[in-house]
């Protein structure tokens, strides 16, 4: 006879795949109210109240991404593989099996700026309770096996491998290379192969202390608790962090003094093209006029300027763009596409010239409107659902952006003008300083269409 508890939790958690699957489809009407307070640790939290769907998603953002590997390069993603591969007295497999039976959903990642840990439960208290103290262990007291570390490593070692042999990927990386040279944002997340192998235990323990801190900590809750629940779920999740201290800030990004150009020779028949220079940082007083003016130029898919002059009017490539990667500090302004190697030059030639005419003239009050119609339009997808909310609080805690972010953006959207986005890119756009990487083969080797 099948065991009572067990038979109800498997029904539990088969409820909650569920209410997690509506939720991806439960649109928010309105704006959420930001609510914001700091830990006695030191730890700042972002709270919204969403009690339309049973369920909470909570997300740990560390200041502990690849820009803080230093020598180690691939410290900051191994760390954060590491941490639900064994924590307290539980091993990889305990972990999985403790949150499956609760049916919630634990996930750690790592980028550039951050590191993220995050989970998502239904928020009755039976299922909750029992998937926050997995988190708390994930959180305070990650073991980093022998085993795991060495499973972690081949992934990542195959994963660098296959790099290798993607020329999208080869591109990105000698293009961070080549505009980043010695800053910390030139560190590529997956490391090399040679400081891959050479990471102990040890490296990853060190940078966990160093980062995983509550005061280097932003915490995102969103979802079914109220202000008192959510105080007393973050204030038992962030007790299980020693203090610490907030990491440094980064230093500033160089402007670039001169054009550079790189190619790397690969046997293919399409070349990869990625142009651009060091853009703007979260926060950027030319944010919106930026924002809305590359939407025009290159983000907004195959009706763009950009896009138009090159794959429209000439059929040179599929797809061209370009968009800006805010971070902490300048992240990257990226034009790009991808041609026929027999195409490269003239496909180069009409994008700088297309950027070009755009930082003289701006765009056309239609190419404006339109830009700003699908912007504000597309806002309430950016809401959609808790999950997206909870990354929003994220990138507004951890960049330090102001609580009514939300409430303001589609009006700062609508007050572009013309004006405002034509200074601001001749300001902070300039064709003859960035870098250009293409990857590719000889013309002689082209075929197929661009």
């Amino acid at each position: 006879m099948p065991d009572k508890k067990n038979s109800r939790l498997a029904l539990l958690a088969r409820l909650t795949a569920c209410v997690l699957a509506l939720a991806a489809f439960t649109l928010v009407q309105a704006s959420p109210r930001i609510e914001h307070w700091t830990t006695d640790n030191g730890a700042r939290v972002y709270y919204v109240h969403a009690p339309e769907l049973p369920m909470v998603d909570i997300q740990f953002i560390f200041d502990g991404g690849s820009a803080r590997d230093g020598g180690n390069k691939g410290v900051a993603l191994l760390t954060s593989a590491l941490l639900d591969q064994g924590a307290g007295d539980l091993d990889a497999d305990a972990i999985a099996a403790r949150l499956e039976d609760v049916g919630a959903q634990l996930s750690t990642s790592s980028h550039r700026d951050m590191a993220v840990v995050s989970l998502r439960s239904l928020s009755d208290e039976n299922l909750l309770q029992p998937a926050l103290d997995v988190m708390a262990l994930v959180l305070g007291e990650p073991t980093f096996p022998a085993d795991s570390i060495e499973r972690e490593r081949k992934r990542v070692l195959i994963a660098l491998r296959g790099q290798s042999q993607s020329p999208a990927k080869i591109a990105s990386k000698a293009f961070f290379t080549a505009l980043y040279g010695e800053h910390p944002y030139a560190v590529q997340p997956l490391g090399t192969e040679e400081s891959v192998k050479a990471l102990t235990r040890d490296d990853l323990a060190s940078h966990y202390r160093q980062y995983y801190v509550a005061r280097n900590a932003v915490v995102a809750v969103v979802g079914a608790l109220d202000r008192a629940a959510a105080e007393r779920v973050v204030t038992r999740l962030s007790a299980v962090l020693p203090e610490g201290e907030a990491a440094p800030p980064l230093p500033a990004v160089a402007a670039l003094k001169e054009n550079r150009e790189v190619h790397i020779d690969f046997p293919s028949s399409q070349t990869h093209v990625l142009m651009g220079q060091p853009g703007m940082r979260r926060g950027d007083p030319d944010y919106f006029p930026l924002y809305v003016g590359n939407h025009v130029l290159g983000g907004s898919g195959l009706v763009s300027r950009i896009s138009e002059e090159v794959r429209e009017k000439r059929g040179l490539a599929y797809s061209a763009y370009s968009y800006f990667s805010p971070m902490r500090q300048a992240g990257p302004y990226t034009l790009g596409l991808q041609t026929r190697n027999d195409q490269k030059d003239e496909a180069l030639t009409v994008l700088r010239g297309t950027l070009k005419d755009f930082i003289a003239k701006g765009p056309s009050a239609s190419e404006l409107k339109a830009s700003k119609q699908n912007i504000t339009g597309g806002f309430p997808l950016r809401i959609s659902s808790n999950g997206k909310i909870a990354n929003i609080l994220a990138v507004i805690g951890f960049y330090d952006l102001p609580l009514d972010y939300l409430d303001t953006f589609n009006s700062k959207v609508e007050a572009v003008t013309v004006e405002q986005i034509r200074t601001a890119f001749q300001k902070r756009i300039h064709p003859d300083r960035m870098v250009t990487v293409t990857v590719g083969g000889a013309p002689a080797q082209a075929s197929g269409g661009g």
